[in-house]
């Protein structure tokens, strides 16, 4: 497993292990098998409801805590000082760990300011390790950082063989921001696991369109999260250090490049409203 630095003390692995939308009975299971096949990063959230059983999975994988690379993120309910401060102390107990190695700001709403005041405070605790953010553009990223004490160290977002947004991961690397991408297969649609493009270049390889697709972009120097409960597909997905791409490979995948959200704009108004009133209580 490769790794990408985020502070002196701290390195992030580049494959993480994502739990959203698996559901809580077979979370902790996942978690398990996850870890055993290699993964060393777990990415959760308050809004996945399943941190608990996270824990679980953890506890019982047997690797040592020092080991493990754990993120999750402060829902919008809960983006304000008081709020996130105590959303934290809630993650840490349902997790069942001492300190969590990155925290992000799920969505671009509600009080950044004061929450990242609060992110900025249980870091210089050691409660976290490392603070970053969700979904924002690089407007939002930067003004954040000028107006802080710290910059964000993360931004995840949505990146994918047909929205690969290669001006924003390049603005966000410019500003020393790491990038990550949640729905690396856009959860399948748009045909992404018959395209004929990226099964091609699989072929070559002897490779599956997953893993030209994990191998496309930890070569962007992008940290990639992808789900799956298969313990034959986590072991595989991890499987893609022992080759590389071609420019004319990575040429033919930007032709697949379609230049727009296979879910939504996080810059549509009736999104937002949607988004920022769904109370969780997480």
């Amino acid at each position: 497993m490769t790794h990408i630095e985020l502070s002196k003390d701290v390195n992030i692995p580049v494959l993480g292990f994502g739990v959203y939308q698996i559901p809580k009975e077979e979370t902790k299971e996942a978690v398990v098998n996850a870890i055993k096949a290699g993964y060393r990063h777990i990415d959760t959230a308050q809004a996945y409801m399943n941190k608990t059983e996270v824990g679980e999975g953890i506890k019982a994988s047997g690797i040592d805590r020092s080991e493990l690379f754990i993120t999750t993120k402060v829902w919008v309910e809960n983006v304000h000082y008081e709020g996130t401060l105590q959303s934290i102390e809630r993650s840490l107990e349902r997790l069942d760990l001492e300190y969590i190695d990155l925290v992000l700001i799920h969505q671009p709403y509600h009080d950044i300011f004061g929450s990242w005041r609060a992110l900025e405070e249980l870091k210089e605790s050691g409660k976290i390790k490392s603070i970053g953010v969700s979904n924002f553009g690089i407007d939002r990223v930067v003004d954040l950082g000028v107006n802080s004490k710290e910059q964000p160290q993360v931004n995840q977002i949505e990146i994918n063989p047909f929205h690969q947004r290669v001006e924003q991961v390049t603005a966000m690397q410019k500003e020393n921001v790491v990038v990550e991408a949640w729905a690396p297969f856009a959860e399948g649609k748009n045909g992404l696991f018959q395209n004929e493009v990226l099964q091609e270049i699989g072929d070559k390889y002897q490779k599956s369109i997953a893993q030209v697709i994990l191998r496309w972009l930890v070569e962007r120097d992008i940290v990639v999260l992808a789900k799956t409960v298969s313990a034959e597909r986590m072991a595989e997905n991890l499987n893609i250090f022992d080759f590389e791409l071609t420019e004319e490979d990575k040429q033919k995948i930007a032709t697949l490049d379609e230049k727009d959200s296979q879910f939504f704009s996080h810059q549509d108004p009736e999104r937002i409203k949607e988004i920022s009133t769904r109370k969780l209580n997480v």
